[in-house]
């Protein structure tokens, strides 16, 4: 009898995934839609936890030079022949994530993005010796690897002169690819030093992604869609496609389908009741979504115990600092409007599409609600159930465990800001 696959709980490396015996939802179709689609930066905005890094190791496995066509094989993109033949293996790719850039200050913040890039420039030692790069260049890169930043302008110009180096050696442009680049955003506002952090990533990301001709495309990923005005100021041919947008929509995420294989192929089918019930009401364009992270650990307890009880999973696994923060200083009439969601009414709502952490501070308490509803739409807690004109959604809470967390969590928030009032 055939073994059967394991399941893939916390696994972000799509070679593990293909060679270690995981169960492997294909998302494959993403690289074709990607490669008909893409501009030359292409920004991609989903909740945690729903496979936006395993999908940016994809697009590396896949793109790398010296690749292992194996890994695709079966595979929904093994079957374009004739991209797989032009694209796969194809690029040098610089793939870094930002979830570590973080810390109680601006220097010890600094200093993670500096490891983050020293520690993806020393994957490509061999450039040492290359005999296509002069002896110049290659103590710049002897100084980025050793994560030398005492200057600022070096790690500025870290990414852009790494991308120059491979381009130089290959003869072929190079793929960059960012995950969790609002990371390091989120974690300033909550410490503080904001302003210097939003300076420091655009001047990174200007470097490396505005007119640079060592760039062919760069994949970027994070939850929130912050201002292009500043980020991602005077980038040309920039996409963003966010939990909004009718395209990539069935490639984060586990779709109806989806669940019903992975069940079956478990012995789980009796369970996909329970499993709608708490996990699915997730609306990407016009695809329903389960939340991954849900399903592959209730399927885990479920293989333990049939009889095991429904748990929060993604409860537990994401960042509440600053919905806390704007619902601790929500007006009343938000607060009734909570209570209604809890109850399962709708709300009618505008969406602000591009954000930034400064709305937070706002003294217009109509902006700072605003902004609660469309962090909380960006980041999970609320889905669209029908998309209006002049920006207005219509807002309702997903599914049972998301329920749960306004019915606990949410409500308590607002009992810490009456407690602090009645305090002061």
């Amino acid at each position: 009898m055939e073994r059967r696959k394991k399941l893939p709980i916390g696994i972000e490396f799509f070679k593990d995934m293909r060679t270690r015996g995981y169960y492997y939802v294909d998302k494959t179709g993403f690289i074709r839609e990607l490669l008909d689609t893409c501009g030359s930066v292409n920004l991609f905005t989903r909740p945690r936890r729903f496979g936006k890094s395993l999908n940016m190791d994809m697009l590396k496995a896949f793109f790398e030079i010296g690749t292992d066509a194996a890994l695709f094989e079966g595979l929904e993109i093994s079957e374009d022949t004739d991209r797989c033949e032009e694209y796969m293996g194809k690029f040098p790719v610089i793939s870094i994530s930002l979830k570590d850039v973080e810390g109680e200050s601006y220097e010890i913040a600094y200093d993670n993005l500096g490891i983050a890039i020293s520690e993806e420039a020393e994957r490509f030692d061999f450039l040492l010796d290359s005999t296509r790069l002069t002896h110049t260049e290659k103590e710049k890169f002897v100084r980025l690897m050793k994560g030398d930043f005492e200057k600022p302008a070096y790690l500025h110009n870290s990414l852009r002169l790494l991308t120059r180096l491979l381009h130089k050696h290959y003869g072929t442009q190079v793929i960059v690819l960012i995950d969790e680049y609002d990371v390091p955003l989120d974690k300033a506002y909550q410490n503080g030093y904001y302003p210097q952090m939003v300076l420091l990533i655009r001047s990174v990301f200007s470097q490396v992604l505005k007119t640079n001709n060592s760039l062919y495309f760069a994949v970027i990923t994070g939850c929130l869609r912050i201002a292009k005005e500043s980020i991602f100021t005077g980038l040309n041919n920039f996409k963003v496609r966010t939990i909004a947008d009718l395209s990539y929509a069935e490639y984060f995420g586990f779709t109806d389908k989806e669940v019903r294989e992975i069940l079956t192929y478990y012995g789980l089918e009796d369970k996909f009741g329970l499993m709608k019930e708490w996990y699915d009401g997730y609306h990407f364009g016009q695809v329903d979504v389960y939340c991954p992270w849900d399903i592959l650990n209730q399927c885990d307890k479920f293989l333990e115990s049939r009889s095991a009880p429904m748990e929060p999973h993604w409860e537990n696994s994401s960042s509440n600092a600053v919905i806390q923060d704007i619902i601790e200083h929500a007006t009343s009439t938000t607060k009734d409007q909570i209570e209604a969601l809890i109850s399962g009414d709708v709300i009618e709502k505008a969406l602000i599409p591009e954000l930034t952490y400064t709305d937070l501070d706002s003294q217009d308490v109509e902006v700072r609600q605003t902004y609660l509803w469309s962090v909380l739409f960006a980041t999970g807690y609320l889905t669209v159930e029908e998309r209006l004109e002049n920006g207005f959604y219509r807002l309702v809470i997903p599914n049972r465990e998301i329920l749960g967390i306004y019915e606990k969590k949410i409500r308590s928030w607002f009992k810490i800001e009456v407690t602090n009032k009645k305090a002061t």
